[in-house]
């Protein structure tokens, strides 16, 4: 197995054409006005956006003669769909979307009877080298911006509200930040897609704060800088092991960030909101699943404000790595429980789609270009995680 580097700088790339999902309302008006039209034209773009429409001949509010210069400049294709790949009766949904310069991405769209969650990615790739991990082993390609984050829970949205998932007509109720990628690292547009995900229609989607989760390995300095802007998102946070020597290899980042400054700066975020914050737990056989491992998580956290949610291991083609048997699973969860805490296993679903993000990609291959990334040096301390430089 190729032990790769922590990468929390992305490689430079060539930046996705301007989009309206990335502009304040302010610069679209703005960028509207310089198309030789009045600024309200931006916000009946922003209505048609996300509400999904992508058809210029709808957006029958617009200038006929201005349709195409407008949607051209403004709203670009950003993602474009290869090909799904459907599990559980058509009810979960796998996209695999291509972006400008070939890179590849996916998403997961999931409805169940009282809600539907999109899974999204964050970036191409992951530069957080878990070992388990088929993203964390293809590298890191490039930050998301976040037009190409937001088209993902846009898209679902639209896909929800035509029908096209088993159910009829339905709303997207819940984002979940756990696709391909660190959504930490890429923090500055990770940020302006959680206001495009709040913001009310029509110049966002319109969900509940606590309705859309973002996971992250543990880069502390950014947990503690969302914990400051004040948002109330559930935050989940992918622990993995108990301890620091097998976190060390299962979690790279914790040579960096260790268990317990993670939780401490997990713990300030749930004082301010008052909420617990999840604990992200793959069950690997014989590797964290030991009931001695259950009773180490059990201390840690007995008396925190935290929740643990076990994810059987969804096994990548070719991995040495192998999900808890069901005996293990069970014993986990008891031993848990009985140190009181409150403790839920994920429901598996699409593991027969490839569901382990970046298993679809990693398969995948697109005119040519590999969905794979070329591995990249680590780092020097001290390099601004989530830096604007890269994208813009």
């Amino acid at each position: 197995m190729t032990v790769l580097p922590l990468v929390f700088d992305a490689p430079r790339r060539t930046k996705p054409p301007r989009h309206l999902a990335d502009l304040t309302r302010e610069e679209a008006r703005a960028a509207v006005t310089e198309l030789g039209q009045p600024a309200f034209r931006a916000d009946q773009l922003a209505r048609h956006y996300f509400a999904g429409v992508t058809d210029p001949a709808l957006m029958t509010d617009l200038p006929a003669a201005a349709r195409d210069d407008l949607t051209a400049a403004l709203l670009p294709g950003l993602l474009t769909p290869v090909r799904h790949q459907s599990a559980d009766g058509g009810r979960t949904r796998k996209t695999l979307w291509r972006l400008h310069d070939g890179a590849l991405v996916e998403s997961v769209l999931m409805r169940y009877p009282e809600r539907a969650t999109v899974c999204i990615s964050s970036q191409a790739g992951c530069g957080m080298a878990c070992p388990f991990c088929a993203t964390g082993q293809s590298g890191l390609t490039r930050n998301l911006s976040a037009a190409e984050i937001i088209g993902q829970a846009v898209a679902a949205a639209a896909a929800m509200a035509n029908g096209e998932i088993p159910g009829g007509p339905g709303r997207l109720s819940n984002v979940v930040f756990m696709g391909m990628g660190e959504p930490l690292a890429n923090y500055a547009r990770v940020r302006k897609t959680l206001d495009a995900l709040l913001t009310p229609a029509p110049h966002g989607l319109g969900l509940a704060q606590r309705s859309v989760t973002v996971s992250t390995v543990g880069v502390v300095p950014a947990i503690r800088k969302l914990t400051e802007e004040g948002l109330n998102v559930t935050l989940a946070v992918s622990l993995h092991a108990p301890d620091d020597e097998l976190r060390d290899t299962l979690v790279p980042i914790n040579t960096r960030f260790n268990v317990e400054e993670v939780l401490s700066a997990a713990d300030d975020f749930a004082r301010r909101t008052g909420r617990r914050y999840s604990i992200e737990y793959a069950l690997i056989r014989d590797v964290n699943d030991q009931p001695f491992r259950a009773d180490l998580l059990g201390r840690l956290l007995a008396k925190r404000l935290a929740h643990v949610n076990l994810i059987p291991l969804n096994p990548t083609p070719g991995s040495k790595w192998d999900a808890s048997p069901l005996p293990a699973q069970r014993e986990f969860v008891a031993r848990l429980r009985a140190a009181g805490v409150p403790t839920t296993v994920r429901d598996t679903r699409g593991s027969d789609i490839d569901g382990a993000c970046g298993q679809l990609a990693a398969a995948d291959q697109v005119e040519g270009v590999p969905s794979i990334a070329v591995p990249v040096p680590g780092i020097e301390e001290g390099v601004a995680l989530g830096a604007e430089s890269d994208q813009g």
